[in-house]
């Protein structure tokens, strides 16, 4: 996706990968609301929408009786273009980006490994492993480290990843199978600590199982298989399991990196942050975490803001990972909790206290944001200033549909800087913006971007990922100015 991201900007790329080709098993697979706004902006996400399944209801089970029943399918009506839960395996997300890239002239260097590099002031000079063995040298302006949990970049760069391991083995396994939860719904068993959940993949009849494996020493994770599993897999679920496509143990991690930048290096993704699969959150905080990279790198790179930009990265990715882990793993340790109590939670209350929660559309509204990660924002960020409406710099600009077919995030897909007006603009803006170089875009008023949070007539500066960077509720020119050339970092006029 960084590279993606960048290619579409106008900045030559390299990628080496010492595997000899993309994954060829599903592993991550949910894919985010947010997501696939990005993937929208650089013309993807019908793509993966297409090959994906629409996830229209998550449903609860104990003692081998569906208990509750969560529809998620209009959970984000009115916040999104992409108002529902998606499932798309990870191995045809490689193969989909790896074609994009290849279209655009970039080939994934396969087979080709990084040894080490050093830094210089000027940029960064790597050794490489080449498919025949021999030792290869290259040079870049920047590193980026997205070689996941074991990567060898953040082991150079000597940074801390500072975390933990849960207790027990877990598995995951894709299947072929018949019954009651191969409706193309998510389906989450809640007994003792033996919590199975089943999401659904394309294809008739094939579907993820995930479970904890075994709670004994970490010694017997290779000799485990699916039938060491599938008794509880299926006990309850009343599944009948026809083929097994994929079967694979795991441990599962808490951490996040010291720090994601040393000079002219960054870490993304697993390299930065692993954390429980509770809600999908992680491939897609990976993809976050490039975006939010991409259009910087770019700027940079192309003379169009100081180097000092870069700075910004690390505190508004690092923040919300930090998060993430610390609420994944109150949510993990509540799911896999052992004991009389945990059970009781699990089987009686969480069945009685959701299905309540959902039918109401705050509560609705708000485990969207949270789950979708559109609710994620920069407010701390050294880039956002200023509030009008309900928006605040930093947040996500809110998503307005204007007619069918038609909303305000059609914009985005310049990846440019650009300001909007919601009402009629204040005098001078629209030439402050053609000087600034910064596209305006003007949209007539009506009730619903009120509703959104918006205020009339106010000025918001977008960044390109699609993040406001100023609101300012006057709509003042003279506001666009000081903002571009005095926050920090400032952009050369």
């Amino acid at each position: 996706m960084l590279a993606l991201w960048l290619t579409k900007l106008g900045v030559q790329v390299r990628i080496v990968d010492k595997a000899a080709e993309p994954g060829t098993t599903s592993r991550a697979l949910a894919v985010q609301a947010r997501t696939l706004e990005f993937y929208r902006q650089v013309g993807i996400a019908d793509t993966v929408v297409h090959a994906g399944v629409k996830v229209a209801a998550a449903n609860l089970w104990a003692g081998g009786t569906r208990v509750a029943r969560l529809p998620l399918g209009s959970m984000g009506e009115g916040l999104s273009p992409f108002p529902y839960a998606l499932t798309y395996g990870q191995d045809e997300h490689e193969r989909l980006l790896e074609s994009e890239l290849d279209q655009l002239g970039v080939k994934v260097e396969r087979r080709t490994e990084l040894l080490g590099f050093e830094t210089t002031e000027r940029g960064v000079r790597a050794r490489l492993k080449r498919p025949d063995g021999g030792e290869a040298r290259a040079e870049a302006a920047y590193l980026a480290g997205c070689d996941g949990a074991h990567s060898v970049v953040r082991h150079a760069l000597g940074t801390e990843f500072a975390g933990g391991t849960y207790t027990g083995v877990f598995y995951v396994a894709d299947v072929r199978a018949a019954g009651p939860v191969t409706n193309e719904e998510i389906h989450v068993d809640l007994e003792e600590a033996d919590c199975i959940a089943v999401f659904p993949l394309k294809g008739d009849g094939r579907v993820r199982l995930v479970g904890p494996a075994s709670w004994e020493p970490t010694e017997r994770q290779r000799e485990l298989r699916f039938k060491d599993v599938a008794p509880r897999a299926v006990r309850n679920l009343r599944l009948s399991v026809s083929a097994v496509n994929w079967f694979s143990t795991y441990r599962v991690h808490h951490r996040v990196a010291a720090r994601f930048r040393a000079g002219r290096v960054f870490l993304l993704g697993d390299a930065a942050h692993v954390h429980s699969p509770v809600g999908g959150q992680g491939m897609n905080t990976g993809i976050g975490d490039a975006v939010n990279l991409a259009w910087k790198l770019a700027a940079v790179l192309k003379g169009e803001a100081r180097e000092s930009l870069l700075d910004t990265y690390e505190p508004e990715r690092i923040r919300f990972a930090r998060r993430l882990v610390a609420t994944t793993d109150r949510a993990f340790t509540l799911v896999v909790k052992q004991g009389a109590l945990a059970r009781r939670v699990r089987t009686r209350l969480v069945p009685f206290i959701l299905p309540i929660a959902v039918r109401m559309r705050a509560m609705r509204r708000l485990l969207f944001r949270v789950v979708s990660q559109i609710g994620v924002q920069y407010r701390h960020s050294a880039l956002s200033l200023g509030a009008a409406g309900k928006v605040r710099g930093g947040d996500r600009l809110p998503w307005i549909e204007l007619e069918p077919g038609k909303d305000n995030f059609a914009a985005l897909r310049s990846l440019k800087w650009q300001a909007h007006v919601y009402g009629e603009p204040a005098p001078g803006l629209a030439q402050a913006c053609a000087e600034l170089g910064v596209e305006l875009h003007c949209f007539a008023w009506r009730d619903t971007m009120r509703h959104a949070g918006l205020a009339r007539g106010a000025i918001y500066l977008v960044r390109p990922d699609g993040y406001v960077g100023l609101a300012d509720s006057r709509g003042d020119a003279r506001t666009v100015r000081k903002y571009w050339d005095n926050i920090n970092p400032p952009w050369p006029r």
